[in-house]
């Protein structure tokens, strides 16, 4: 499943977007609203972070946990890795191929 991140503005009860999104009629969708419409964390003038929103971000963080995995993940996520990176090897001069054809 893929994601699509629009901003959007609540008028009326209804929520506004900026553009036109390209989904089917009928999808169903997730709306997260933010505080103040402000998504806290994140400076939203492009400028430097308020003690504040530092604050905010640093308490965020604090409650991530850190990922661990059993020996039998770590190896089943090298495997997968591994045969992913051959894979890739093994398709690598067909997708150049292709690639020098779009550009002639």
């Amino acid at each position: 499943m893929s994601m699509i991140l629009m901003r959007g503005v609540i008028r009326n009860g209804r929520v506004e977007v900026e553009g036109p999104i390209n989904l089917p009629d009928g999808s169903e969708v997730t709306i997260t609203g933010y505080p103040n419409g402000k998504f806290i964390g994140l400076p939203d003038n492009g400028g430097p972070m308020t003690p504040e929103e530092i604050a905010a971000a640093l308490a965020a963080m604090d409650k991530i946990e850190p990922l661990e995995m059993t020996d039998e993940e770590r190896a089943a996520w090298e495997a997968e890795r591994q045969a992913q990176k051959e894979w890739e090897k093994a398709h690598f001069a067909g997708h150049a191929e292709k690639l020098r054809r779009t550009w002639e």
